[in-house]
């Protein structure tokens, strides 16, 4: 009896082989995504209030974060797999590129800032937010701008922009100042608060974050002119254009939905975890136009 292909049994045929097709196309961290039924998220545990522990339960949180989990929703929909697993690897300032170019760390939402150099070494999505350098000091101190550091104990993170510009400055204008170079953002605010540095660079917003948890909050002011403009992004392997457009697409998505908005309130002009503390840091014109043009280019 000869087989005479029906309608249903070609459409069934075509969406086999579409599927297969499909998967066959995937490549890079999709299809190790697809592979394993895991993403591997990297994060912080002290960068507020975008990528941080607020508890003992191991789960990050923060505004870098919750745009992370954007991505991993907008991946699950794209592979058909709504039981995607998330697993969280804690990363540092000088861990974060190496964990992320050794496929350690699939993605990498925190406070990393896009710049040519770290190009060459990872991929950064479109920028999720932009900060400008400055300084963290006393109010009632002398300490205002970077002019009035020279021969000054001042305290940067190891591994940030922040650190390279203040060696570089210092070399330059033979300001004598002592760079302390502290693990993490948290150690740094230590030092400034116990005095062993009169003042801490850092990403303004960083600062606001560090500030917030001070024991009194209202003693510290973020001060000083900006050394540099610089824009996050969150980091991935290199030359992986599937990941890249899924991840920038989901982050896009998220502008345009004005989802970004509420995301940015709770972060920034809320109170946070853990203990309740508000930024009060409104959005600033820079990251608005950022939003409304995304670009995965630095800053200018």
């Amino acid at each position: 009896m000869r087989f005479v292909p029906t309608l249903l049994s070609l459409s069934l045929v075509a969406a086999l082989c579409g599927a297969s097709a499909q998967a066959e196309e995937l490549t890079g961290t999709l299809k190790k995504i697809k592979d394993t039924g895991v993403i591997t998220l990297g994060h912080r545990d002290a960068s507020i209030p975008f990528s941080y522990m607020a508890d003992a339960s191991g789960k990050p949180v923060g505004y870098s974060h919750d745009l992370q989990l954007k991505v991993v929703d907008a991946i699950k929909q794209q592979l058909g797999m709504p039981n995607l697993e998330v697993r969280y690897n804690l990363v540092t300032s000088q861990t974060r590129i190496p964990l992320v170019q050794n496929g350690t760390v699939d993605l990498e939402c925190g406070s990393t800032t896009n710049n040519a150099e770290r190009a060459q070494q990872v991929d950064f999505s479109v920028g999720i937010f932009e900060v400008g350098t400055r300084l963290l000091s006393k109010k009632d101190s002398a300490y205002k701008d970077f002019t009035d550091l020279k021969g000054k104990n001042v305290v940067t993170t190891a591994g940030t922009t922040s650190e390279r510009l203040l060696k570089a400055m210092n070399a330059e204008k033979q300001m004598g100042m002592n760079v302390i170079s502290a693990k993490d953002h948290g150690e740094a605010f230590q030092m400034l608060e116990s005095g062993r540095a009169v003042a801490f660079m850092m990403d303004d917003a960083l600062l606001a974050g560090e500030m917030a948890k001070a024991k009194k909050p209202a003693d510290w002011e973020v001060t000083g002119t900006a050394q540099s403009y610089e824009i996050y992004g969150c980091m991935l392997r290199k030359g992986d254009a599937p990941f890249k457009k899924a991840v920038d697409d989901a982050i896009k998505a998220t502008y345009a939905s004005g989802d970004i908005n509420g995301i940015y309130q709770k972060w920034f002009e809320q109170p946070i975890p853990p203990k309740g503390l508000n930024l009060k840091f409104p959005m600033s014109d820079k990251l608005k136009a950022l939003i409304q043009a995304p670009t995965d280019q630095p800053a200018q």
